[in-house]
């Protein structure tokens, strides 16, 4: 990559930075205080019938701005790291390699926590349910940085770690959509709750395609810095049509 690339992708990440940041401020100022419990279910004994039962407790509210306002915040930090200089070349030498590190360490935090936020809209409250999904979600994202390592000055490309990220990857919206599917049985479900499970699935799928298409060099993906920018623009449509989709559903509304 010349100087003049990196320069463009400086400037296309400091961009990206501003555009997330704008939008964390903006979610955390004119959203209302909506928060939604994380619960737990332990067996307890109850002496007067012998037996043992389930008693679900609301160990924390989770206030769902602060959720949405985190994983732009996070990415819109990811983004300023990239475009400061001294570590932008840095930045630089490894998309020349075809990796980049700090994307798929700042997805493993910022789409997880993006996952737990549809998790909760679909009904699943379960602290220990939330905590699993959020770790099967960072693994997913650490596949892919897996996928980029090992096939560094490969000629032919190893798809094992591909295969296992879109595994884990799945995961997670088999229970969300088992829980969403039971929430919207009930005929009470938010009508913008069915655009967030379709629209970010789609999105969350696009990921996959754009490293799919990379590894096979398809069209202008035969340029790694092609796809980095697909990457880059997916991730922000991504975060945004979740988080406005949410505060115009929800946060700008006095009930859920």
């Amino acid at each position: 990559m010349d100087s003049i690339q990196l320069y463009q992708l400086r400037k296309y990440n400091l961009l990206m930075a501003a555009l997330h940041l704008v939008q964390a401020i903006i979610i955390i100022l004119i959203s209302n205080e909506l928060t939604l419990p994380v619960t737990t279910s332990f067996l307890n004994y109850f002496s007067e019938t012998n037996s043992l039962r389930p008693v679900t407790e609301t160990v924390v509210s989770i206030e769902v701005a602060l959720l949405l306002a985190g994983f732009l915040f996070i990415s819109a930090v990811a983004h300023i790291i990239v475009w400061i200089k001294k570590f932008s070349i840095w930045y630089g030498k490894y998309i020349d390699i075809g990796i980049n590190y700090i994307r798929w360490y700042e997805y493993a935090f910022s789409a997880s926590i993006m996952v737990v936020v549809i998790a909760l809209l679909a009904g699943i409250y379960d602290l220990i349910s939330l905590i699993l999904l959020f770790t099967i979600t960072g693994l997913m994202n650490l596949f892919g940085l897996l996928m980029e390592k090992i096939n560094l000055n490969r000629s032919n490309v190893s798809w094992s770690s591909f295969v296992f990220g879109s595994i884990a990857g799945i995961v997670p919206w088999i229970c969300i959509g088992i829980y969403f599917l039971g929430s919207a049985a009930s005929g009470e479900m938010p009508v913008y709750v069915y655009f967030i499970m379709i629209s970010i699935f789609v999105f969350f799928f696009s990921f996959a395609l754009n490293m799919y298409l990379q590894y096979k060099k398809i069209g202008p993906w035969s340029e790694y810095v092609f796809g980095e920018k697909v990457y880059i623009l997916l991730s922000l449509v991504a975060k945004s049509a979740l988080a406005w989709q949410v505060f115009f559903g929800a946060l700008s509304r006095a009930q859920y």
